[in-house]
C-alpha cells in the first residue's frame, strides 16, 4: 500500500468506520456463541435456539436496505449514529430488564439486526473519501470490521460463564459507547458525496443482469461466512 493512499482520503473517518463496523459485528453475532447457555436457561428447543440465533442475521439483511437508503438520503454519519444508538438502547434494555422468554430473545435479535446493517454505512462512509483507484483499499480496511464476530465467539461464552449471559449485554455497552463517542467526534462525511438516488434508480439496478450475479456470489461467499 503506497503512501498516496493515506494522503488521498480521511484517515480518522476510515479508522472510525472500521471501529464502528467491528464492534457492530461483534454484537450482531453475540447471541450465537451464547446460544447454548441462553437456550438452557430459557428452556428452548433446538429449533427455537436455531431461530433465535438466525434472527439477527435475517433482520440485518433487511435492515441493510433501510439503513443504506437512510445513509443515501441523510448521510452515512447520521445513519451510523442512528444505528449505534438503536443497538445500544436495545442492549441496555436487555441488560437492565433481562431476557425471560423466547419472544423477548427474538425481539432483541430483531434490534441487533441494526448492528448487522452497519455494513451499508461503514463502507460508503469510508470509501466516499477516496478516488476510484483507492476505494478498494478503503473498503477493504473498513470491511475488515467483520472480524468483530471473532471477538464475540472468543469472549462472549467466557464472560457469560463468569458473570451470566445477561450481563454480557451490559459489558458490551462499554466498548459500544466508547465507539459511539469516537465515531461522533472524528468521523466526517465526504465533501463530494453522490446525490441521493430515487427509488426508481434503485429498481433499475435490479434490471441489470450483473446485479443478480453479484447478489448470487455474495449470498454464497458472505452467506457461507
Amino acid at each position: 500500500m503506497n503512501t498516496s493512499f493515506w494522503k488521498a482520503g480521511h484517515t480518522p473517518t476510515l479508522f472510525s468506520a472500521f471501529l464502528y463496523f467491528d464492534l457492530s459485528f461483534m454484537v450482531w453475532y453475540v447471541l450465537g456463541p451464547m446460544g447454548v447457555q441462553i437456550a438452557a436457561d430459557l428452556g428452548l428447543t433446538t429449533q427455537q435456539r436455531a431461530f433465535m440465533v438466525a434472527t439477527p442475521i435475517l433482520s440485518g439483511a433487511v435492515l441493510r436496505l433501510v439503513l443504506g437508503m437512510l445513509a443515501d438520503r441523510t448521510s452515512p454519519k447520521s445513519a451510523g449514529l442512528f444505528g449505534q444508538i438503536v443497538v445500544i438502547a436495545a442492549l441496555f434494555v436487555a441488560w437492565m430488564h433481562g431476557i425471560h422468554n423466547y419472544e423477548q430473545a427474538l425481539l432483541l435479535g430483531l434490534f441487533l439486526g441494526m448492528a448487522g446493517a452497519s455494513f451499508a454505512v461503514a463502507l460508503p462512509l469510508a470509501s466516499q473519501w477516496y478516488p476510484p483507484q483507492h476505494q478498494g483499499k478503503a473498503m477493504g480496511i473498513a470491511g475488515a470490521g467483520n472480524s468483530g464476530t471473532v471477538l464475540a465467539a472468543l469472549f462472549a461464552p467466557v464472560l457469560a460463564t463468569m458473570f451470566g449471559w445477561s450481563n454480557v449485554f451490559g459489558l458490551a455497552l462499554i466498548p459500544l459507547v466508547l465507539t459511539l463517542i469516537i465515531f461522533a467526534s472524528v468521523a466526517k462525511n465526504a465533501p463530494n458525496r453522490p446525490a441521493p438516488k430515487s427509488f426508481a434508480d434503485y429498481m433499475k439496478a435490479l434490471g441489470d443482469r450483473d446485479s443478480w450475479w453479484f447478489m448470487f456470489f455474495y449470498s454464497v461467499t458472505f452467506g457461507g461466512f
